[in-house]
């Protein structure tokens, strides 16, 4: 009878084994906070909300992570990734099932990841460790002032990234149709589509990174065969007192991404949204930020300045979006446990959305929790 158990206990633990080859993980968070945001000035009736705020420090979500070994150091691995709206339970990314990730690919420690499907591009991976906002807490974060890092999510897209070497990591991706909604068009050379790689260096106290961006637009939103061009650099050096983030870049003939962040809860001002590509030719913007962060008490505190100057409109020709925007932003997170913590931040914003004389306060506190 001994025997009989002992065998059977060995055969639990081989099946175990074998069965860890192959994993599925279920995953997700869930942020929701308390929020106020005013807008005025610039000829704009003024305007503020408080209420409920969702997704401040990070998009809530829900996903499915899976990995399946294939021998000699290969995986085969996906990732189906579900966005969602914690005040009213809606689907995020304009409703689709896996707006947040649909991708499947493969993975190698030596030979690195390659992955396809809708995924976000390199710049948003490797700037977003370098913003003390985490590229998160609404109009704070850094892609309200260098769009290609404002955690863009392209369709069609395929992205490589090397094992990392020394330090050294290198990433690129290329989508053949970014925005795959309008079926208008059939051909591959009337699709907007993007060019985007990127290099970091991880060591020690030390995160520096480098990134080029190019949208070949051939839309009839791109009004023809316009190319918008943008490059970045920065880095973050941590003194373990405080950690010092600094960044500099430039686009060139149009905006990559959203020419201004959202208002809290995915408004706009006045019908007003800059939600897409900006293709205008002789545009240049010159985008700079500085930031700090440092542990204070239990928590953590973080604030940064951005500036983003634009040599003429941001706004595909009209109006008179053309102002320097600056936006200055604080925040502080204490954290309850391993998977949760709370966090309140602030931003105020001149020359919010590139639009002259408006201006923008937002603060807010939240809860999030990872599962």
């Amino acid at each position: 009878m001994k025997k009989t158990l002992l065998a059977a206990a060995v055969l639990a633990g081989f099946a175990g084994a074998a069965q860890a080859e192959t994993s599925v993980t279920l995953y997700g968070i869930v942020d929701v906070g308390v929020g106020y945001q005013q807008v005025k000035g610039g000829g704009l009736e003024k305007a503020s909300r408080t209420g409920l705020i969702d997704g401040t420090q990070s998009g809530s979500r829900w996903g499915l992570r899976g990995s399946e070994d294939l021998g000699d150091g290969l995986r085969a691995i996906f990732t189906l990734e579900s966005g969602f709206n914690s005040r009213t339970g809606r689907s995020g990314q304009g409703g689709r099932l896996f707006g947040r990730q649909a991708t499947l690919g493969l993975a190698s420690d030596n030979w690195g990841t390659l992955t396809v499907g809708r995924q976000t591009n390199v710049s948003s991976d490797f700037f977003g460790p370098i913003d003390p906002f985490a590229a998160s807490y609404g109009q704070s974060h850094i892609g309200s002032s260098f769009g290609q890092t404002a955690t863009l999510r392209y369709d069609n897209a395929v992205k490589y990234l090397t094992p990392s070497f020394g330090g050294f990591q290198v990433g690129a991706l290329y989508s053949f149709d970014i925005a795959d909604g309008d079926t208008s068009e059939f051909q591959t050379n009337r699709k907007d589509r993007a060019i985007n790689a990127g290099v970091r260096y991880v060591n020690g106290p030390l995160n520096v990174a480098a990134s080029y961006d190019r949208i070949n637009g051939n839309s009839a939103l791109a009004r023809g065969s316009d190319r918008i061009n943008a490059w970045l650099v920065g880095g973050t050096y941590d003194f373990e007192v405080v950690k010092l983030a600094l960044a500099y870049g430039q686009s060139k003939d149009g905006w990559i991404g959203s020419a201004a962040p959202s208002l809290q809860g995915g408004y706009t001002i006045d019908g007003t949204g800059f939600n897409s590509n900006v293709y205008n030719d002789g545009l240049k913007v010159k985008s700079y930020l500085v930031g700090l962060s440092a542990p204070v008490g239990p928590g953590s505190l973080f604030g940064s300045w951005q500036r983003a100057d634009p040599n003429e409109s941001v706004s595909n020709g009209a109006g008179t979006a053309d102002a320097t925007q600056n936006v200055y932003s604080l925040g502080y997170t204490y954290d309850l446990s391993k998977r949760t913590n709370v966090y309140a931040y602030g931003s105020y914003a001149k020359n919010y959305a590139f639009l002259d004389d408006v201006k923008s306060t937002a603060v807010g506190v939240g809860l999030r929790h990872r599962f």
